[in-house]
């Protein structure tokens, strides 16, 4: 396969978990490749030569991650809300490149999100459901704004149990709240204390109105 020479230039790259839902961290290089995005599992890049391709590389101890996602995107067959899953090597898989900006860099980057984004992320759930797997861990960097509507970037988690509720507060938060700095650039340490809030807090008792009052009090705040 074309992608196969891809495979000799990520063997020159490390990709180490950190823990404690910290970002991976990416040893060695290559001018071949671009790193496209970093996650708490896996780091993903492009292939210069073949960029239709986006290779997702797991950390070494995150592999169960790997063969995980693999059986998720084999279950979910072709949709349009979803990357096209192509194969998988030892310690990555390949999807395709989707051309567009998440929605954690349109909040950095004061980007409207359009309401169009948030009927697919609904439609996208829907059609996961119906494969009998579990839509979770659906945030800001995993949802990306691709022509006017939404693409779903990482179904690792499809497999688990249970409700971690984290598109259930995005969607209440656009629907009451967005409008108040819809196109208004946020401060990144902004978005990063929400985002540790959250992941400090129990999804179950988590008050959504309250949090996004805290989150204006902050804007207001950071404004001055």
């Amino acid at each position: 396969m074309e992608w196969d020479i891809a495979e000799r230039e990520l063997s020159k790259l490390k990709v180490t978990s950190n823990g404690g839902n910290e970002l991976v961290t990416v040893k060695g290089s290559s001018n071949k490749l671009e790193c496209i995005g970093v996650g708490t599992d896996a780091a993903v890049f492009r292939f210069l030569y073949v960029p239709h391709y986006a290779f997702k590389v797991y950390s070494n101890d995150k592999l169960e991650k790997l063969e995980q996602e693999n059986e998720v995107y084999l279950k979910l067959g072709h949709s349009g809300y979803f990357p096209v899953y192509y194969g998988r090597g030892l310690d990555f898989l390949v999807i395709s490149f989707e051309e567009g900006i998440t929605l954690y860099d349109c909040l950095l980057k004061g980007i409207h999100i359009p309401m169009q984004v948030i009927q697919d992320v609904d439609n996208a759930i829907n059609y996961v459901l119906s494969r009998g797997l579990n839509p979770r861990d659906i945030h800001l960097k995993n949802i990306l704004l691709h022509e006017g509507g939404a693409k779903l970037l990482d179904v690792s988690e499809y497999m688990k149990e249970g409700n971690d509720k984290r598109w259930e507060y995005l969607k209440e938060g656009y629907t009451e709240y967005y409008h108040l700095f819809d196109e208004k650039a946020l401060p990144l340490w902004i978005i990063e204390t929400v985002r540790k809030w959250y992941n400090q807090a129990k999804p179950e008792s988590l008050n959504i109105h309250d949090f996004i009052k805290d989150l204006i009090i902050l804007f207001r705040m950071g404004s001055k």
